[in-house]
């Protein structure tokens, strides 16, 4: 199974080898014996390099969900063997949240029912102090302008761009081309005045030869702004994953205004020793980068 799934991800033999750790000719060998347990090639050879065929990529993806599920099992086993409890303090911004806490939580309760875990809704300027104050013991984030903080650590949790949304009545709904310009005429719902949010978005209308729009309103609730784009013709910024449902609800409408890598990297930020010191919330990085990015995890117990 991880050798199909290395292939998926490495495409040559020598990277294979050196992630599992193993020969190239253990690797060529283990090739061999899947294709002939499946009757069928599983790769095709193209220069030095080797493409998955039909057959192998629909293999790959079967060893994905096996390999995922036996890492979500050895959670739940050294959970069980530790018999981990407490409590993990997450700081989260609300544009984050719904998009990678909901399964992190689930498997980190069914791992250890005994824990609990307390969630602050905020901007990064709010909550950096919690965390280093030692209040927080994770704090997830949108970054704008990244850079190294003395005594943090931190890692990409995901990245995913934001996008333009109104309601489906609003007037702009229905046009297939729009301009900053015309934008920047309606009321937009906008972060905090005091965020990062706000000054990357204050940077990103500067970039596009506008001036942010004075006619707005400040709020962190993605349900009250939901409501908010029914109610009035407002503009505002929602996670593509999130705007996605909403569209196929038929609650709101993504504008054609391209908004590039504005705000689209998401970062966990923890005290340095922090995971070695706390087995809840080591436990709960686990699950959450389990459920964010398949594959990856990091050191338990």
């Amino acid at each position: 199974m991880r050798v199909i799934h290395g292939l998926a991800e490495h495409r040559l033999v020598a990277r294979v080898s050196a992630a599992l750790n193993v020969t190239q000719p253990a690797v060529s060998k283990q090739i061999a014996e899947l294709e002939e347990i499946v009757g069928t090639p599983i790769i095709r050879r193209e220069r030095n390099r080797l493409h998955l065929t039909p057959v192998g990529l629909r293999l790959a993806e079967h060893a994905r969900q096996v390999l995922n599920q036996l890492d979500r099992a050895e959670f739940d086993l050294q959970a069980m063997a530790s018999g981990v409890a407490g409590t993990v303090n997450i700081g989260v911004v609300s544009s984050v949240a719904p998009i990678v806490l909901p399964k992190a939580i689930s498997l980190f309760k069914n791992a250890a029912p005994n824990a609990s875990l307390a969630i602050t809704e905020g901007h990064f300027v709010s909550l950096f102090p919690r965390l280093e104050a030692g209040q927080l013991d994770l704090l997830i984030a949108r970054i704008w302008q990244p850079g190294d903080l003395e005594g943090i650590d931190q890692t990409v949790l995901l990245r995913e761009p934001l996008v333009i949304v109104a309601g489906r009545g609003h007037p702009l709904a229905a046009m297939e081309r729009i301009t900053w310009k015309e934008a920047v005429r309606w009321p937009w719902i906008r972060p905090q005045p005091d965020s990062v949010a706000r000054r990357a978005g204050d940077a990103l209308f500067a970039e596009c030869g506008v001036t942010p729009p004075g006619n707005t309103i400040s709020s962190l609730s993605l349900a009250l702004n939901l409501e908010l784009f029914q109610e009035l013709p407002v503009l505002g910024m929602y996670p593509q994953s999130l705007a996605k449902v909403h569209v196929a609800r038929g609650e709101l409408v993504v504008l054609p205004l391209e908004t590039g890598d504005f705000l689209s990297e998401a970062r966990c930020f923890w005290k340095t020793g922090a995971l070695q010191d706390n087995s809840a919330f080591a436990l709960f990085m686990n699950c959450l980068m389990q459920t964010s990015q398949p594959g990856k995890t990091i050191p338990f117990g």
